[in-house]
């Protein structure tokens, strides 16, 4: 079974090598958003759980449907609407979505195009479809970050309550990187004003205001690329040091096999630390009993162990003084333990 990962991989393939292909909402649909639905575990063969031209009868207006229904437990969930690639979504997109939130049980809403994607709630104001999405991403330039937010929206681990924890502080901190994007692309007079009173004391002319607007933008963008060389620097020194100790003989044991879902299960632990450590620094040794993980492959450094030579299965957490055992009846279960594995590994990254 492909991960979500490898899912949005092809899709985003799909719409760099095929966009010009998807001029009609029917071919986004077919393209992109039946295969992203079954990526996040729905069954798109079945018309009950994924509801294709959805039409409630209470919203007023004869014949107006939605795309898309996900139904959970026989409750509509989630309201998708699709538009042509071609098309840059828009609130004036929202008006059916609008309409049908406010009279069915969904809680979420989703306008694409394909390559967008805006996710909605109600977060301003309860059984009222909100203008502005929480959660926008773009298929094509999907991160770590990304996959872990739309994690919450797969069918096996779908809970309206996670979402809403994390949805305000995503709605907010999306609106304010649109508002940094754009002061870098094009910087206001009252931020050029701001930026340049501590460096220029003469009259703010506009040919003064002019020449500091282009200092102001070089300088932005300066900024952020020094921020970024830093990191850089400092990774490529985590990783000579890993390397270093990696180099150095380690006692391994006899006829160890690692597994298919041992390397699975690593892979996974990696993924959920790497924006807390650098996950160059996050090393498998298997042993005979169990799978460890380790940090800077050091045996004093254990970040968790998969425990999967056994008819039970279990994982190891390493956030307290001694190893915790937690049955996990499948990998996905890895990903409750999110928040202890990121723990474990922040204590791990000054030393």
């Amino acid at each position: 079974m492909n991960t979500i990962e490898e899912s949005l991989r092809a899709i985003a393939e799909r719409v760099k090598s095929h966009s010009s292909t998807m001029a009609t909402e029917e071919a986004v649909k077919t393209a992109v958003v039946l295969p992203f639905l079954r990526a996040l575990g729905y069954d798109v063969f079945d018309p009950t759980e994924v509801v294709p031209e959805f039409i409630a009868d209470a919203v007023g207006k004869k014949g107006e449907k939605v795309d898309y229904a996900i139904k959970m437990d026989g409750e509509i969930r989630i309201l998708i609407e699709c538009k042509p690639i071609s098309v840059p979504l828009d609130k004036k997109h929202l008006d059916q979505l609008y309409r049908y939130f406010s009279v069915t049980s969904a809680k979420f809403a989703i306008l694409t195009n394909g390559r967008t994607f805006n996710f909605y709630t109600d977060l301003d104001a309860p059984n009222k479809l909100d203008v502005r999405p929480f959660f926008v991403f773009d298929i094509t330039d999907f991160n770590a970050g990304i996959v872990t937010e739309l994690r919450k929206f797969e069918k096996a681990s779908f809970d309206v309550s996670a979402i809403l924890a994390t949805a305000e502080r995503l709605k907010y901190t999306s609106g304010v990187k649109q508002v940094i994007s754009k002061l870098i692309e094009d910087p206001s007079d009252e931020f050029v004003r701001m930026a340049s009173s501590g460096v220029y004391e003469g009259r703010m002319t506009s040919q003064v205001r002019e020449m500091f607007t282009g200092i102001v933008r070089a300088a932005f963008r300066e900024v952020i690329m020094d921020t970024v060389k830093s990191r850089l620097s400092s990774a490529l020194a985590d990783t000579e040091q890993v390397i270093e100790k990696i180099d150095e003989p380690v006692e391994e044991e006899p006829d160890v096999v690692t597994t298919e879902e041992e390397r699975e299960g690593y892979m996974i632990v990696k993924a959920i630390v790497r924006d807390t450590i650098s996950p160059i620094r996050v090393v498998m040794r298997d042993q005979k009993s169990y799978c460890g993980i380790l940090i800077d492959n050091n045996n004093r450094k254990p970040l968790a162990r998969l425990w999967f030579n056994r008819s039970v299965k279990y994982i190891g957490l390493f956030d307290g003084e001694t190893e915790e055992r937690l049955i996990v009846d499948s990998l996905d279960k890895i990903y409750d333990y999110s928040d202890r594995l990121r723990a474990a590994a922040k204590r791990y990254v000054e030393a």
